[in-house]
């Protein structure tokens, strides 16, 4: 719910975008709203799942091989968090890399690297941390949240090409016209801020509350895998994990001419996952041995 409610100032934008499309039907407007406001069902529905998880996720159903492999791991992962595996679909990425998602109300896709090269432990391990963004209400809240914020991204991407194209324009009048240009703008953004209550300015804040809400999910996905069990087993994905960023980095260090990468501040308040270590110091309480 929380992550719902940051999502609150996209889905104005969204709305306010949607009635001034609604003026255009006249006395159906109404329902151009309504239409909009269950749509949001629409993301539940098992085919529009699979259409996401093959659309935009890239994900494929596993071949029966792949799926001899899976399903006794995911039993076992069900069975010790005593939820019904069935309601959930697994799904398969063709990379070469070791990630997972979940996604939607009832999606759960590994990678073809993890599902080849992981054991089954470890392999169990990633599930049952996807299967805790499921439980925590994690994968289902950032979809709905996505999908009524569409419109007003949509809206702010038209917006930003129609004004960097007139900038553009403005830029063949020289400074005058890019003075002018910029006195427009900033008398609308006024306007538009004083007129809906400052609105505008919680949206610059919001990718970063999201992301932070995000890092925090992640911890809770990964307190959810280790109560079942998996703690060590998790800790040996993260470990992976981690060489697979350094060497992720050291390639990167190589293409720059030597010279390291390092993200800065911002860019790291933008990560939608936290640190390794500060992964595995959380799951310090559950590698401890047992008195």
């Amino acid at each position: 719910m929380g992550n719902l409610l940051l999502y609150l100032p996209h889905f104005l934008c969204s709305l306010f975008v949607v009635g001034l499309i609604s003026t255009f039907f006249r006395d159906f407007g109404f329902l151009v709203i309504l239409a909009w406001l269950a749509s949001g069902a629409f993301v539940f529905y098992r085919p529009a799942e699979s259409a996401l998880a093959r659309r935009l996720l890239r994900l494929r159903y596993p071949t029966p091989q792949e799926r001899a492999r899976l399903e006794p791991v995911w039993r076992e992962v069900t069975a010790r968090a005593g939820v019904e595996g069935r309601n959930y679909e697994l799904w398969v990425e063709d990379s070469d890399s070791l990630n997972a998602v979940a996604a939607a109300g009832h999606i759960v896709g590994v990678t073809r690297f993890a599902l080849n090269e992981l054991p089954n432990g470890e392999l169990a391990a990633v599930m049952a941390h996807e299967l805790g963004h499921h439980v925590g209400g994690h994968a289902w809240s950032s979809l709905l949240g996505y999908w009524y914020a569409l419109p007003g991204r949509v809206a702010w991407r038209l917006l930003r090409g129609i004004t960097g194209f007139l900038f553009t324009v403005s830029r063949a009048f020289s400074c005058f016209g890019v003075l002018f240009f910029g006195l427009v703008v900033g008398s609308i953004a006024l306007a538009t801020v004083s007129t809906l209550y400052g609105l505008p300015l919680l949206i610059l804040a919001v990718p970063y509350a999201l992301a932070a809400v995000g890092r925090r999910s992640e911890l809770r996905a990964d307190e959810h895998a280790a109560a079942l069990g998996f703690a060590p087993m998790l800790a040996a994905v993260l470990d992976k994990l981690h060489q697979q960023e350094q060497r992720q980095q050291a390639e990167h260090t190589a293409r720059n001419g030597g010279a390291p990468v390092t993200e800065s501040p911002l860019t790291k308040l933008l990560a939608s996952h936290p640190d390794y270590h500060t992964r595995l110091h959380h799951l310090q309480p559950y590698l401890q041995p047992q008195r």
